[in-house]
């Protein structure tokens, strides 16, 4: 009995466990659904307020798309009425000029007519005019210019006078000019003399020896002396060039050396061509001794005596530099003696006048401004310096030294034969030159003077005035340019006086 009534307990406990729990189960079901179904509910509240939301941005773009597009239409109804009118204003600028070039076409038109009908009536009232003159266009033309020039004579040689002064600088690039033409002509007549040694050889044997091999021995021989080698057909002789004097005579002394030892070859090449250098300074030295000795000028520093006895291989036109100083030099000791000025310093002046011209070849400048540094830089006297820069009339002179310097020195060079001239040819040129200004019906008498240098004209005063003498000068000029020919320069002085003489009684 107890055993049922357990077993009843048991279901019943059972039953009521599964109800109590089916119970609890539903409700916490019934929870679970709740929170679910509120989750949805909330998405789908969040999702049409979203959506709400998209819309409204949704028409706020496309009203802003709308504006733009409203504002664009307007810029371009505003663009296309702003084209319009500019296109108006086109077409009435188009309108406006064409009326303008039918003007101008009309008004040219107009012009060439009036500027034919002026042409007609010049010619007729110019007929009319000769024939009331009895002068011709030409005739007229000349009467007119003859009287203004007669009028203007004062005013247009003062011009002249003006011009001339105000060119100087043209002047003077001209003179260049002509200088440099005038030895470019010059040059080829004597460059052979000045520019070439010659030097013997015993056998044409020797000259081959002195070629060398492939030429070794002659180009050493041009490499260490600096001038040009020419070996030709010409018997028992080479040619030697060059434009420095002491290149030649090194290259010429070491040649002889090499011919005479019968050894020639690189080594003994060198030993020659400083041989030949030692001999050539030798020889400078005792040149400049010598001229120094010659002229009795005491006192000078052995560079500076070096110096000069360079000048003996300097020639200018054809006269040898050192040969010159010295007549300079003795010719303005004897002036200076004559006419009471310091012998001494005209003699030293004299000798290093051209002092100069021993390494201008070297240095830029004049051969006046390069002896002037070079007897500065030997402390040679101020009145020496004085007297010898003038003698180019670079400067003023400063002492009557100076002006005998300058006439010995225009002595010297000037003198027929100095410079490569002979006595006849001499004074052919000189006739030629005064028969070429005799030649004008103005010249009254004429003198040639500093050796053809300038021609000194006198004319009658009754046959030309001061505006007639300075057309005169130019004539001349262009006259002896045209049928002479002369080395250098010709100045050309044209002399108009004027005399009055009455005689009292």
């Amino acid at each position: 009995m107890e055993i049922v009534i357990g077993v009843l307990s048991l279901v019943i406990g059972t039953g009521a466990g599964y109800f109590v729990r089916q119970s609890i189960a539903k409700k916490q079901l019934n929870t679970a659904e709740g929170r679910a179904s509120k989750i949805v509910e909330e998405a789908e509240k969040k999702s049409q307020e979203l959506v709400i939301e998209a819309k409204g941005k949704a028409v706020d773009i496309l009203e802003e798309a709308k504006k733009k597009e409203a504002e664009k239409e307007r810029q371009i109804i505003r663009t296309e009425e702003r084209l319009e009118k500019r296109e108006i204003t086109l077409d009435t600028k188009m309108e406006e000029i064409e009326r303008g070039r039918t003007m101008l076409e009309k008004k040219a038109e107009e012009i060439r007519q009036i500027k034919k009908e002026v042409e007609e009536t010049r010619a007729q009232e110019l007929k009319r005019l000769e024939k009331i003159a009895g002068l011709s266009k030409e005739d007229a033309k000349a009467v007119l210019l003859q009287l203004t020039e007669e009028e203007s004579r004062d005013i247009l040689a003062k011009r002249i006078k003006d011009l001339e002064a105000n060119g100087i600088e043209e002047l003077n690039k001209k003179a260049k000019d002509i200088m440099t033409s005038a030895i470019q002509k010059y040059a080829g007549s004597h460059s052979a003399d000045v520019t070439t040694s010659t030097v013997s050889i015993p056998s044409d044997e020797v000259k081959g020896r002195i070629i060398g091999r492939e030429g070794r021995n002659i180009k050493a021989l041009e490499r260490l002396t600096g001038i040009e080698i020419i070996v030709d057909d010409t018997p028992e002789a080479i040619v030697i060039s060059g434009f420095d004097p002491i290149r030649r005579e090194t290259a010429k002394i070491a040649i002889e050396k090499l011919v005479g030892d019968g050894r020639i070859h690189p080594t003994k090449i060198e030993e020659a061509v400083e041989f030949a250098k030692s001999e050539v300074n030798n020889k400078i030295r005792e040149a400049g001794e010598a001229a120094a000795y010659d002229c009795g000028v005491a006192g000078l520093d052995p560079k500076l005596i070096q110096i000069l006895g360079r000048l003996r291989y300097r020639t200018s036109y054809g006269q040898n530099a050192l040969l010159h100083s010295l007549e300079v030099a003795h010719l303005s000791g004897a002036l200076a003696s004559e006419l009471g000025a310091d012998v001494a310093i005209a003699k030293k002046a004299g000798l290093l006048h051209d002092i100069g011209k021993a390494i201008d070849h070297e240095v830029e400048g004049t051969h006046v401004e390069i002896g002037i540094k070079i007897l500065q830089k030997f402390n040679i006297g101020k009145e020496i310096i004085d007297a010898m820069r003038s003698h180019h009339e670079d400067y003023p002179f400063e002492s009557p030294e100076s002006m005998i310097i300058a006439a010995a020195d225009a002595i010297s060079a000037s003198r027929p034969g100095a410079r490569k001239d002979t006595l006849e040819n001499y004074l052919k040129r000189l006739g030629e030159l005064e028969d070429v200004v005799n030649s004008f019906e103005e010249v009254e008498k004429s003198y040639a003077i500093q050796a053809g240098r300038e021609i000194r004209v006198f004319v009658r005063p009754d046959k030309t005035d001061d505006l007639g003498a300075i057309k005169l000068a130019r004539a001349i000029a262009d006259k002896i340019e045209t049928e002479l020919k002369y080395p250098g320069e010709v100045k050309v002085n044209v002399i108009r006086e004027t005399r009055a003489t009455e005689i009292a009684r």
